[in-house]
């Protein structure tokens, strides 16, 4: 099977998020945190997400 190419950008990447926004992300995701599957959705990926975050 032949995938297509494409010239990739010689440009440095940024982050999808800077780090301001990441923590705000955890904040919100804790906020939608309870006891329902949902709830606890949120709460696992606020946790994956904070400890990718770096220490301060």
């Amino acid at each position: 099977m032949d995938f297509p190419t494409a010239p990739f950008p010689s440009d440095p990447r940024l982050p999808l998020l800077t780090l301001p926004e990441a923590r705000e992300a955890v904040r919100l995701l804790m906020l939608l945190a309870d006891d329902s599957e949902a709830g606890r959705e949120a709460r696992d990926l606020a946790a994956e997400v904070a400890a990718r975050l770096p220490a301060e």
